[in-house]
């Protein structure tokens, strides 16, 4: 009973942060639209290796702000 709560848990809190991380792409100024469909695609068809390379190259909000 706790390891399902637990996996449930974890599948939750990494859903948040993909949908998350898509609505990111979609509102981000500084990237073409061909950018934010390939990212889109990257995170739809390898979630979680999409959603990790994703959150790691994405520029800090600072400097996307000064662009």
């Amino acid at each position: 009973m706790l390891i399902r709560a637990l996996i449930l848990a974890a599948v939750a809190i990494y859903v948040v942060f993909w949908a998350r991380a898509l609505l990111d792409v979609a509102r981000r100024p500084d990237l073409s639209a061909s950018a934010k469909a390939g990212w889109a695609i990257v995170m739809l068809v390898l979630p979680f290796a999409g959603l990790v390379l994703y959150t790691m190259l994405r520029p800090a909000r600072p400097q996307a702000d000064r662009r």
